[in-house]
């Protein structure tokens, strides 16, 4: 039998809930008997989790690691109602054994991601922070950039922030391609972007963007034998995950020369370590994993994702639930 919603106890771990709409902590904290918050400002491993976890019913996630020991531990827990669309840090199965629904808040921050990849391939293009770093050093350089107009933008990924992007680019008047075997034509159509294979978009892109999910097949996609594919010295940007890039051969590509220079709002380990390889190189522009840090993004994730879990909490089937299988094995009550 489920507990009273009055009675039970929520977790939130993004920083960012209710930070530019504070009316979502207000409704969260009339309507359960105890909100708790990420006292450590930053996505919790593991360890850090265990500690929180034991009495929560409700967990309102970020990029935390919810691996199965988190889950097995937490016997209260009904629901992890996660921020954005990946949910490659949440162990499902896990998940789903134990009666735990996991949620997600596709759309909601397809807007703000694709922003940032625009803001990313001007940055490199125009060379930007090397410009702003040699004016605030008393420099004046003539450093020569791209034009965007003309040019040919290969997606990686073709699913919501995919199509916000090639919208934008086509928008600067660039020739957007995409590989995703998972989109029609007609639907690449829509968003003026072309379908052709990965080989074609490698050797044709003077921009390639990365917008696929972390799978199997994805893990390591861009590896040394996709960075010579590349047209060189093309640009890559990288707003999805980490782990979607062989750091070691990424680094040596930008070294050589071969790539023109790399966006990355990701990596396999966050924050990276002090002396990763890839902080070193001037032609590299980084963020801390940002991309779905606006004002409307952010609202709008903390807004689904607690409508999520206080439908789960009164026994009510919440939207967006990717592991639709926990309803047929049995919910956690």
């Amino acid at each position: 039998m489920l507990k009273p919603l009055h009675e039970c106890c929520v977790l939130v771990t993004p920083t960012s809930f209710g930070q530019d709409d504070p009316g979502l902590r207000v409704e969260l904290e009339k309507q359960v008997g105890e909100t708790r918050y990420n006292p450590h400002k930053r996505p919790l491993k593991s360890p850090e989790l265990l500690a929180l976890l034991h009495d929560v019913d409700g967990l309102i996630a970020g990029l935390d690691e919810i691996d199965a020991a988190v889950i097995d531990a937490a016997p209260a827990l009904k629901i992890i109602a996660r921020y954005g669309v990946g949910v490659d840090r949440v162990d499902l199965s896990a998940a789903t054994r134990q009666g735990v629904i996991v949620t997600n808040t596709p759309g909601a921050n397809s807007a703000a991601v694709a922003e940032l990849a625009i803001g990313m391939l001007l940055g490199l293009a125009r060379k930007l922070c090397l410009a702003d770093r040699a004016v605030h050093n008393g420099e004046w350089p003539r450093l020569s950039g791209i034009g965007l107009h003309g040019k040919t933008a290969g997606l990686v990924g073709l699913g919501a922030i995919g199509r916000e992007v090639a919208a934008r680019l086509a928008a600067f008047g660039c020739r957007v391609i995409a590989f995703d075997p998972y989109v029609s034509s007609q639907t690449a159509a829509a968003c003026q972007a072309s379908l052709v294979s990965l080989d074609e978009l490698l050797a044709q892109s003077d921009f390639v963007s990365l917008h696929a999910p972390v799978t199997e097949e994805t893990r390591g996609l861009v590896d040394a034998a996709f960075l010579r594919r590349m047209k060189p010295p093309a640009l890559l940007v990288n707003t999805a995950r980490g782990e979607l890039v062989d750091e070691a051969a990424l680094f040596a590509a930008l070294q050589s020369g071969r790539l023109g220079g790399a966006g990355l709002d990701c990596f396999i380990q966050e924050p990276p370590r002090a002396d990763h390889p890839l902080l070193s190189l001037p032609n590299v522009l980084l963020t801390p994993h940002t991309g779905a840090h606006t004002d409307e993004a952010t609202s709008k994730m903390g807004r689904m994702a607690l409508a999520a879990c206080l439908a789960a909490l009164q026994g009510q089937r919440p939207l967006y639930v990717v592991n639709p299988q926990v309803f047929e094995t049995g919910l956690r009550t």
